[in-house]
């Protein structure tokens, strides 16, 4: 949101996914179907947060499309004990991911158990909960795996350079107030949060001089390793085998996709409108552009078109009408619309879409906007 927005009372400022916490925002809840087409969606207040927004989202689909079974797959951010408490009462099915701390749990069958290879990069397991109503799936994929090992090795490589230096420093001689040297211990921590723990480090009194001395601890790097690139999967659903649910949960990008629809090719953000109503408007043209927009994708899908809607819609773009004025003797005139002809490639694309432009567009047609405001 660019500016006050102070007659618009949903504009707060609260967790920004973009980064942005000088700026109020709405946070917004869409709900779309397996293949992406948009179901619903929800305006919240901009300090609302994310796992407090699910009940207001099922009352919502039920009153519009009732309660026939349905299952609800969510992202980390919506998932909590008293969401699912929520979901079972209602009697419906939930494939959700955990918080990666819940892997801690299932760290013998992460070492140990059988694998399933679903793709060449993606391996699952059943993870068994004795008497427990739900089942849990184990996955790991080679590509997350891998750049999280890299992420990982950079910042152990950073944060041994610093303890190294500083710890040449207290030899030297350099640096002598011991609480000099722990507050500089605590910033190397501090800068290196997701490597910290996996190393012991201390300032020790050896021979009457104070020395920094530091260790890997080889048990914790050793799990850390294991987990790179493993998640876990909870539900309620019963299914024949972890890669039944793990195809299932992959549904999950179709939502991304959308948010990142909404977000690049839309521009739904920033907005510019202070008032609610037209924010709220400016909204529902944004979901309605995404409901054309995935049908766009479909049709090039199913139609074996190698394009994505933005770039179907970038060599479309040149395509315009444009009225022709002819004056008459008597002072009249004849104005005829036109459309731009088409190059052989957007021909090629219009043809293959089934679409065919007409020669020209009655300027006498009504549109159906006129006649509800009429």
């Amino acid at each position: 949101m660019e500016g006050e927005g102070a007659r618009n009372p949903a504009l707060r400022r609260g967790y920004s996914r973009d980064h942005r916490p000088d700026c109020k925002q709405v946070v917004i809840a869409w709900v779309v179907n397996e293949e992406g087409f948009p179901l619903s969606y929800e305006v919240f207040d901009g300090n609302r947060a994310e796992v407090t927004t699910l009940e207001t989202v099922l009352r919502s689909v039920e009153r519009k499309y009732g309660q026939a079974r349905r299952v609800g797959v969510f992202d980390r951010g919506v998932v909590s004990e008293e969401n699912l408490a929520a979901l079972r009462r209602r009697e419906a099915q939930y494939l959700v991911g955990t918080p990666r701390s819940k892997l801690k749990q299932f760290e013998r069958e992460l070492l140990e158990g059988t694998w399933e290879r679903v793709r060449p990069e993606v391996e699952v397991q059943w993870v068994q909960i004795p008497g427990g109503e739900e089942m849990y799936v184990l996955c790991r994929t080679t590509g997350r795996q891998e750049k999280e090992k890299a992420i990982h090795s950079r910042f152990s490589a950073r944060l041994e350079s610093a303890l190294g230096k500083l710890e040449k420093r207290i030899a030297r001689g350099r640096l002598k107030d011991r609480h000099k040297m722990e507050r500089q211990l605590g910033r190397i921590q501090a800068r290196h949060p997701q490597v910290a723990d996996l190393y012991e480090m201390k300032i020790v009194a050896e021979e009457g001089q104070l020395r920094l001395r530091w260790k890997a601890l080889e048990e914790r790097h050793t799990w850390q390793r294991a987990r790179e690139g493993a998640y876990l999967l909870r539900t309620n659903l019963r299914a024949d085998s972890a890669a039944e649910l793990w195809t299932k949960y992959i549904q999950l990008t179709e939502a991304e996709a959308a948010f990142r629809a909404l977000k690049e090719e839309l521009a739904i953000r920033p907005l510019f409108h202070q008032l609610e109503r037209r924010v709220k408007a400016h909204i529902l043209v944004a979901f309605l552009g995404y409901a054309l927009w995935v049908t766009l994708k479909h049709l090039l899908r199913r139609k074996h078109i190698g394009l994505s809607p933005a770039k179907a819609l970038a060599l479309l773009s040149t395509l315009q009408s444009a009225d022709i004025i002819l004056p008459t003797t008597d002072g009249r005139e004849i104005r005829l619309r036109r459309i731009t002809r088409p190059d052989p490639e957007q021909k090629n694309l219009l043809e293959r879409l089934g679409i065919k432009l007409p020669e020209r567009l009655d300027l006498d047609s009504e549109c159906s906007v006129d006649s509800a405001t009429a």
